[in-house]
């Protein structure tokens, strides 16, 4: 091992000696002999005032040269929001332990385990992405914060509020399934004004809306198929189902249009239809006539009428 780790590690969802463990087999299994490997290990634990933020501060202000997010999408996004901020010259690793594991999911991080995910820290070779940033009006004021997958509201943000966290626990993202149709009836159209890159859009309402760095979801579900983490742009979609007829061209949109046929037709660019819109933009502008849940990588925000997004380009290496 030549990279002193900064290992930051959520107690929610994991203990240390579980990630001691896995990180000698990593080690063992990796045949890395030198014996004072462990010597270039730091720990630093996630609080609920500080979910991985302060703690990256801290790994790197030790010398960490990777900073190893081990825990669920909060602690990775937390973590990469300071690296993206600070533009510290580290890498990140990251360990997944929870339910979505999305950044992990979409940069093929192994799913298997502490160890096959500390092999890739160990081994892997670094890849620079994109981190996008929401500035978001909430009670209380303006907050901005760093998303690596995606942010928005509508469906995806409701059906993290509605969710029940006791069968999450048990089932893990199948609990994501069982709240569909209570997020369904929660997820009505509204009257939106969304500027893209300094132009308005068309749609006037809409019921969901994600703008993302990454595309895919839990269960191989892919809602933004153009999506790329590296290529310096976000991409965007909207939703404005409204009825049966609605959900029907949605369906086909996504099933046919940007599922089945793209992979027929060898990956073109996602298409849009009446009630579904895809582009690709660098800004982006929303207001809304009325408050939506917003969420940020799986995270409930609140409830807002107003929010920005922006990308930074090649904000985070990522092992």
């Amino acid at each position: 091992m030549t990279a002193r780790l900064g290992i930051i590690w959520n107690p929610a969802k994991t203990t240390r000696q579980a990630l001691d463990t896995a990180l000698d087999k990593a080690v063992a299994a990796e045949r890395l002999a030198d014996p004072r490997w462990r010597e270039t290990v730091l720990w630093f634990g996630t609080t609920e005032d500080d979910p991985g933020q302060g703690a990256a501060e801290r790994a790197i202000e030790a010398g960490a040269e990777v900073v190893v997010a081990a825990g669920g999408d909060g602690t990775v996004r937390a973590v990469a929001e300071h690296l993206a901020q600070s533009g510290a010259d580290v890498e990140l690793g990251i360990v997944p332990l929870g339910t979505g594991n999305l950044l992990a999911r979409n940069l093929g991080v192994p799913l298997t385990g502490a160890s096959a995910a500390f092999r890739r820290v160990l081994s892997g070779r670094p890849r620079t992405i994109d981190v996008g940033w929401l500035e978001i009006d909430l009670d209380g004021g303006t907050r901005r914060h760093a998303f690596a997958v995606m942010a928005g509201f509508g469906l995806d943000a409701h059906m993290i509020t509605e969710t029940d966290d006791d069968l999450k626990d048990k089932v893990g993202w199948l609990a994501y399934v069982e709240s569909l149709g209570r997020a369904l009836s929660a997820s009505g159209t509204l009257d939106v004004r969304i500027t893209a890159d300094g132009r308005v859009l068309e749609r006037g309402s809409a019921h969901t809306l994600l703008v993302g760095n990454c595309g895919m979801l839990q269960a191989g579900i892919t809602l933004l198929p153009d999506a790329d983490p590296g290529d310096g742009e976000l991409d965007l979609l909207v939703l404005s189902a409204d009825g049966a007829a609605g959900w029907v061209d949605t369906l086909r949109n996504m099933v046919w249009d940007n599922g089945i046929k793209r992979v027929l037709s060898g990956g073109a660019s996602a298409e849009s239809s009446e009630s579904a819109t895809h582009r690709r933009l660098e800004n982006l502008e929303i207001e809304l006539s009325e408050p939506r849940v917003f969420e940020i990588d799986g995270e409930d925000l609140g409830e807002s009428t107003r929010a920005a997004v922006t990308v930074q380009p090649g904000a985070v290496r990522v092992r």
